[in-house]
C-alpha cells in the first residue's frame, strides 16, 4: 500500500494530474449542462450528471493525496482519512438522486415521445465534446493508474463516463438520421443504468467502513488461524478487523502466549513476527496486538471471538 503515497515526486505528478482532469472535467460540465437545456435531450442532462459524480470523485481522490500525507494529531488519531468516506456517502446520495430524476423522466418521454422537441445537432457536438473531453481525462490519468489505488479508482471514473458519452452520441445520430426522438429517452435510461451500480457500491463500501465491519475480501477466520499459527501462540480472542477507509484496515486481538515467552523476554520477537503477518498477508496497515499469559485470558470477561 506505500507504494501509492510513497514518494513525494509520484504524489505531486499525480495531483498535477488531477487538477487537469478536474479542469477538463469542470468546463465540459457546464457546456454539458448548457447544451441539454439547448437542445432539451435528457440524455445529455443524464451524461452531465454522470459527470458532476466523476468531478466528486476527482475532487475527493486530489483532497485524499494531500490528507494521505498529513500527520495524525491528539484529537484525530487516524488523521482525516475518514473524510474520503463521508464524500463517497454524499456522491452516493447525489448519484442516486440523479438516476431516479432520469429514469422518472427518462420513462415519460418513451411514454409520450409527442412532447419532446430534440435539437439533435447540439445535442450530437455536446456530445463529442465530452467524450473527447472524457478521452483527454483518460490520457492524463493514465501514467498514475498503474501505480496508485487512489489514481485507479479516478481513471475508472472517468471511462465510465465516456461509455455514457458514447451512448449520447449515438442516439444523437439516430436522432438526426430517422427523427426517433425516443432514441434520447432510451439513451438516458442506458446512462442512468451505468450511474445506478457505481452509486449503490459507493454507498455501500462507505457504511461498511461507517459500520466497521471488516474489509470486504477479508476472511477473519484465515487471519485469525495465521495468529494461531505462529509460534509460541496459545489462543485468541476479540479480535477486531475494520477500515478507517477503504484500503486501510485496522486489526486488534488479544493473543495468549506460552509462560515461556514472557520467561525469556520473547515477547518482542512475537509482536514483530504477528505484525510482518498481519502487513504482508492480508495488508493490513495498523495491527494492536494485547499479549497476555494463559491464566489471565481465563479470568477474563466477555471474551469473544
Amino acid at each position: 500500500m506505500g507504494h501509492a503515497h510513497g514518494h513525494d515526486g509520484g504524489g505531486l505528478t499525480n495531483r498535477r494530474r488531477l487538477v487537469i482532469a478536474i479542469c477538463i472535467v469542470a468546463v465540459v460540465l457546464v457546456v454539458e449542462v448548457v447544451g441539454a437545456v439547448a437542445s432539451g435531450s435528457l440524455a445529455l442532462l443524464a451524461d452531465a450528471g454522470h459527470m458532476l459524480s466523476d468531478l466528486t470523485g476527482l475532487v475527493v481522490a486530489l483532497v485524499a493525496l494531500g490528507i494521505a500525507a498529513r500527520p495524525a494529531t491528539d484529537t484525530r488519531t487516524y488523521g482525516n482519512r475518514r473524510v474520503e468516506v463521508f464524500a463517497a456517502v454524499v456522491n452516493g446520495a447525489l448519484l442516486l438522486g440523479i438516476v431516479g430524476f432520469v429514469a422518472v423522466e427518462g420513462v415519460r418521454r418513451l411514454v409520450d415521445p409527442s412532447t419532446v422537441e430534440i435539437l439533435a445537432l447540439p445535442m450530437l457536438v455536446v456530445a463529442v465534446v465530452g467524450a473527447a473531453a472524457n478521452v483527454a481525462s483518460l490520457l492524463v490519468l493514465r501514467g498514475g493508474a498503474a501505480d496508485s489505488i487512489n489514481m485507479r479508482g479516478a481513471y475508472l471514473e472517468v471511462l465510465g463516463d465516456l461509455i455514457g458519452s458514447i451512448a449520447v452520441i449515438i442516439s444523437a445520430v439516430v436522432i438526426l438520421l430517422t427523427g426517433f426522438v425516443a432514441a434520447d429517452g432510451i439513451a438516458s435510461l442506458v446512462v442512468a443504468g451505468l450511474i445506478l451500480p457505481r452509486a449503490l457500491l459507493l454507498l455501500r463500501d462507505a457504511m461498511r467502513v461507517l459500520s466497521q465491519s471488516a474489509p470486504r475480501g477479508t476472511d477473519v477466520a484465515m487471519i485469525r488461524d495465521h495468529v494461531l499459527g505462529t509460534a509460541g501462540v496459545v489462543g485468541v480472542h476479540d479480535v477486531h478487523v475494520w477500515s478507517i477507509t477503504p484500503g486501510v484496515a485496522v486489526f486488534s486481538a488479544h493473543v495468549v502466549v506460552a509462560p515461556e515467552v514472557f520467561a525469556t523476554g520473547d515477547t518482542g520477537r512475537l509482536l514483530d513476527e504477528l505484525s510482518e503477518c498481519l502487513a504482508g498477508h492480508f495488508d493490513v496497515e495498523h495491527s494492536t496486538f494485547q499479549l497476555e499469559p494463559s491464566e489471565h485470558a481465563e479470568h477474563e470477561a466477555h471474551q469473544h471471538r
